[in-house]
């Protein structure tokens, strides 16, 4: 019976997240409770434990009496009974027994053995919970255990389970089992009593923390990140500060021919990132925040927190940005409704390239227009549908949407 409680401390000292002092704790407490339902109190008694190798000793101190003198049993011994442990005993001594856990019985120790176990459960839940919650907003790296439809379980390097949710994923985020991943834990969740910590790799956080880790002025305080705005897997902002002026915070940060940002970039599934040095002054920052785009002028209106953005007609495509993302990014980052306006003196005169038109026409059909000469927006609509179809293999609905498309831009 002995053996098998050794054997029984010995799998839980294999429990993650629980020191040394801990078990020790735990273990002593179950079997003072032990000692409480069969002696009805543990205050005489010593429980010493070596969670190293199982090994238990329970002690029970009692003074020695005389015959007759015994008021109560648990603290008091008669000399008679004391020699019986060690004859050199004498009354108002105090007698040391060793208590055999056999005497305790077979049910007794296995319901123990029930209570260690759900204890040093609860405790590893405890110890997981806080260990993590500890953590939130930092990087963490494990290994893909198991892929299901809407979610991976990640394990650390101590083999906790972490969850990576799909939707916290870059769209073109594909990993397979063995894979290494490395991700921000955004929260800490208790679900059905157990911890479930969440792993995120389209925070803002996550990027924040790649930063830090690439570009040593940042760790070091030099550099300030002070706003970043995402659309995960296409674009990013990033503004930071420099507090010292022989430091560019921008250059600083994209490295010697980029080789600071590639590095995220690539971690990142070639999002497009762009450093921008911040400014207090909101117009400087928008137009900052719209690059490439070289905007002309800027009004802005904070009470309705609008601003009004000019930009030649050649800037406006690169100033909205593929899908939106340039200006709607812009937008978050400085905390403005932008709206862009093409700027011309001349409207009869203003025309668009149609090379401006690549993010929402396809190349194929731009490259058909331009071999029948046709290079801006004003010339493919000046031609008719019928001459359109003649010269070139567009279809008369393919035609339609086109206009639809150049006559917008104009309008």
């Amino acid at each position: 019976m002995s053996l098998q409680l050794v054997e029984s401390f010995s799998e839980f000292k294999e429990f993650k997240n629980i020191d040394r002092a801990t078990m020790m704790r735990v273990l002593e407490d179950v079997f003072r409770t032990m000692i409480r339902r069969k002696y009805g109190s543990d205050d005489n008694f010593d429980v010493i434990v070596n969670t190293d190798n199982g090994d238990l000793e329970i002690y029970r101190n009692r003074e020695i009496v005389d015959m007759g003198e015994v008021e109560d049993s648990n603290k008091e011994i008669t000399i008679e009974e004391a020699k019986k442990l060690e004859e050199d005993y004498e009354i108002g001594e105090e007698a040391i027994e060793d208590i055999d856990m056999a005497s305790f019985g077979r049910r007794t120790i296995l319901t123990a053995r029930q209570t260690l176990l759900s204890k040093v459960l609860e405790l590893e839940k405890d110890e997981f919970y806080k260990k993590y919650k500890d953590r939130v907003g930092e990087i963490v790296a494990g290994e893909v255990y198991q892929i299901w439809k809407n979610e991976i379980m990640i394990l650390d390097d101590e083999g906790n389970e972490l969850i990576l949710p799909k939707r916290e994923m870059i769209p073109r985020d594909f990993f397979k089992k063995g894979d290494s991943v490395r991700a921000v834990v955004l929260r800490v969740e208790m679900y059905n009593s157990n911890p479930k910590i969440i792993l995120s790799r389209t925070a803002p956080e996550f990027l924040e923390r790649l930063f830090e880790l690439e570009v040593p002025e940042i760790l070091d305080g030099l550099i300030t990140v002070k706003k970043i705005v995402r659309e995960p897997g296409e674009r990013a902002k990033v503004a930071v500060e420099s507090y010292d002026d022989r430091v560019d915070p921008v250059g600083a940060c994209v490295g010697m021919k980029g080789s600071r940002i590639h590095g995220i970039v690539r971690e990142l599934k070639n999002e497009n990132i762009d450093v921008i040095n911040y400014t207090s002054n909101i117009q400087l920052l928008i137009q900052r925040s719209l690059s490439p785009a070289k905007v002309s002028s800027i009004t802005l209106n904070d009470e309705e927190g609008k601003a009004d953005v000019f930009l030649p007609s050649d800037q406006v495509s690169l100033a909205i940005g593929k899908g939106g993302h340039n200006i709607k990014l812009a937008g978050k980052l400085v905390g403005y409704n932008i709206d862009v306006y093409r700027e011309s003196n001349e409207e009869e005169d203003m025309d668009v390239d149609l090379d401006e038109f690549a993010d929402e026409i396809d190349t194929w059909i731009l490259e058909e227009l331009k071999g029948i000469g046709l290079d801006t927006a004003k010339s493919v609509l000046d031609m008719s549908d019928a001459d359109l179809i003649s010269r070139t293999e567009l279809e008369q609905e393919t035609i339609e949407e086109i206009k639809k498309i150049l006559e917008a831009e104009f309008d």
